[in-house]
C-alpha cells in the first residue's frame, strides 16, 4: 500500500491518532494474542514470513489475503 500523500502536519496529527488508537487496551490484547500465535507458529517450525494470522479462518495467511478480505475489500465487512 502506498503512503498517503499527507502535510507534514496532517502526518503528524495522524501519527499521534494511531499512537494513541493502538495503545488502547483492546489493542494491546489483540497484539499480544497475535505474538503469541506467531510465536507458537514459528516454534512448531510453521514459515510465517509475509503472513497474518486470519481469525475467520484460524490459520495463517497472506497478508494481501487477510487485509484485503479475499479481494472483497473491507468497506462491506459486517461490523460487530
Amino acid at each position: 500500500m502506498p503512503k498517503q500523500k499527507l502535510s507534514a502536519a496532517a502526518a503528524k496529527r495522524k501519527a499521534i491518532r494511531d499512537k494513541k488508537r493502538a495503545m488502547r487496551s483492546d489493542r494491546k490484547a489483540k497484539k499480544a494474542e497475535n505474538q503469541r500465535k506467531r510465536r507458537a507458529a514459528v516454534k512448531k517450525g510453521r514459515n510465517v514470513k509475509g503472513k497474518d494470522y486470519d481469525h475467520k479462518k484460524k490459520k495463517f495467511v497472506t497478508v494481501k489475503k487477510n487485509r484485503g478480505n479475499y479481494g472483497k475489500g473491507t468497506k462491506k465487512e459486517k461490523r460487530r
